[in-house]
């Protein structure tokens, strides 16, 4: 736990080696990365966090004030206690926040991996309308059930990402912290719209990156992440085989794997110059 000013910050560590800073995605804890630790198999000090609003970690934001520095703010906290350089992974909104971060500079990133971030207002810059769409048909919908005091409105968010049925077919304990922190995921969203997140801010970015996105993930979401890939200098793009949206649930081995691959790569190949490099193509 850290002890911060602004209110209290999860943070536990597990491990030894090159240290790696694991932030989750809206709805969860840092326990969400247990999978992929295991799967990692001690071959580096794992860090972990919970965004603002979840687990110990307080909330900073307000209706009136969603602003994405407030979860920056948090996760430099964590990076300054990890200490040194990290490789920095962020799944979900844990991966806009982690974009936040890379983009303020403030703290020492060496590397940098993206899980599915969902980059909605990327997608209206590039006019890529059919799937913005998308994503504000899903939000307006669950924010108007939600509203209407509909106690599982977020089973529409959360079928969006990992298909119909997804929701229902979570323990009942799972369900249950979903739906209580419906209030906090509908303040991620703001966060998340409200953040400039332009081509011409991503490719500032100078640190090695890698975006991955599931086979079996929404359109929507796919595209967006390989336009974060594309915009970002020297990226590299993955597709994880059979996956969708919550892999680092369903597809650990694959996501650790990919980690390891792109920490051990960072530390001998320097960004190229320009252009890019993909492994996979693009939606």
């Amino acid at each position: 736990m850290i002890d911060d000013p602004r209110g209290r910050i999860d943070y536990d560590e597990y491990g030894s080696g090159p240290t790696l800073v694991l932030v989750p995605g809206s709805c969860s804890t840092g326990a969400a990365w247990r999978p992929v630790i295991a799967a990692l198999d001690g071959r580096f000090r794992c860090v972990t966090t919970s965004l603002l609003g979840y687990g110990a970690t307080a909330e900073r934001r307000t209706a009136q004030d969603t602003s994405i520095v407030h979860e920056a703010e948090m996760l430099e906290a964590v990076v300054r206690k990890a200490g040194g350089a990290v490789h920095l992974v962020g799944h979900s909104f844990g991966g806009v926040v982690a974009l936040a971060v890379a983009l303020r500079d403030r703290v020492a990133v060496e590397r940098l991996t993206i899980l599915e971030a969902p980059a909605a207002e990327l997608l209206r810059e590039y006019d890529e309308a059919e799937h913005y769409a998308a994503f504000r048909a899903m939000t307006d919908r669950y924010f108007a059930d939600f509203a209407a005091g509909e106690t599982d409105a977020i089973a529409t968010m959360i079928d969006f990402y990992g298909g119909a049925g997804t929701y229902a077919s979570w323990p009942q304990r799972v369900r249950a912290y979903a739906a209580q922190t419906t209030a906090v995921n509908i303040r991620d969203w703001a966060s998340a719209y409200e953040f400039p997140l332009w081509r011409a801010a991503l490719a500032t970015i100078a640190v090695p990156t890698l975006v991955a996105w599931g086979e079996a993930s929404h359109p929507a979401a796919q595209r967006a992440n390989a336009l974060i890939a594309q915009s970002i200098r020297g990226a590299r793009s993955e597709i994880i085989d059979g996956a969708a949206h919550f892999m680092i649930a369903t597809h650990a081995g694959a996501v650790a794997d990919l980690i390891a691959d792109h920490a051990r790569e960072a530390e001998s190949v320097a960004v190229p110059a320009a252009g890019y490099v993909t492994r996979a193509a693009p939606p």
